[in-house]
This record gives structure tokens, sequence and C-alpha cells, in this order.
């Protein structure tokens, strides 16, 4: 698997499909998501309504992922991830992990063959970012999947040279 890191905005990557760092409503929200949300246009919002009438009722669980349609992304797809929010008193680790396996998983039910990720749960959700990063690299290093190429997303100069420090380059 070819692993890159291209700083800048994952609403204009050139990927099969991108990542989003959704909430559990998949209705929107701030940060990463809002961005999504407001590049892909209002029929993203009507399929995640779409979802929410039938097959998620309840929400997305943290640590799961489904995909969209990207309508005027770029990328053909937009698979939908909700991270855990950092507890200092609690590991979630895994489910953190869990949302970089499920979008991978996700990707190769839809035939994505690359995909881009921002830094799941490293904004509003008060990941560390040098742990969130780590976390990440390793989750799809490690993974089976046919996926031929993962972009990292960061959105800060610093998240940026964590990525880099996450994969020894």
């Amino acid at each position: 698997m070819d692993v890159q890191i291209v700083k800048g905005d994952i609403t204009k990557v050139q990927a099969d499909a991108i990542v989003n760092a959704a909430n559990s409503s998949l209705l929107g929200g701030g940060g990463v998501d809002g961005a999504i949300h407001r590049a892909a246009g209002k029929q993203l919002l009507e399929e995640c309504k779409r979802l929410r009438e039938t097959t998620l009722k309840d929400g997305l669980p943290s640590g799961q992922a489904v995909a969209t349609e990207g309508y005027n992304l770029p990328a053909k797809w937009v698979i939908h991830t909700v991270g855990p929010v950092f507890a200092k008193k609690t590991d979630r680790s895994d489910t953190l992990a869990s949302c970089y396996r499920e979008s991978l998983r996700v990707a190769d039910e839809i035939g994505a063959k690359s995909v881009a990720f921002p830094a799941i749960s490293a904004g509003i959700y008060g990941w560390p970012m040098d742990n969130a990063t780590e976390i990440a690299v390793r989750t799809v290093q490690e993974a089976d999947t046919s996926v031929e190429t993962v972009i990292f997303v960061p959105f800060s100069n610093d998240a940026e040279e964590m990525f880099h420090e996450a994969l020894g380059r």
C-alpha cells in the first residue's frame, strides 16, 4: 500500500473516496464534517437523511462506517465514520482504530482503490494529535485491504509533522 501525506483541504483531494469524521447523526456539523457537507452539496444531506430513516435509525455508532455518494466532490464516495471523544480516564483507542479499519472495509466493498483520511477525533473530539496520528498510521498499515493508496490529509502544519513522524519519514 502506498501511504501519502497531503496537507490541505480534504474536499479537494483526488481519491476514489474521502473519509468524513462525522457525528453519529450523519446530518453535518462543524470541522471536516461541515466542510464535506458544504462541498458535496445538499444531495449528501438528503442521502444521509434517507440512511437515518432506513438502516441507521439510531445514527451511526462510533467506530463504524458507511458510504454515500460524493456528489459535487472530486471523490466518487464519502465514507462516514464516527470517532470517539477523547477521555483521559477511558482508553478508547480500539474505537479510534476501528474507524480506520471499518472505513477501509467499506472502501473494499465499494471498490475504492484510493482513500483520503482526515485525523479522525483529533479536532473537536479532543484526541491528542500525536496519538491520533500514531493510531491512524499503524491501523492503516496493518489493515487487510485491497485499497492501494491511503492519503492522510492533515489541515495544519503541526498535524502534517505528526503524520510524518508516525510514518517515520
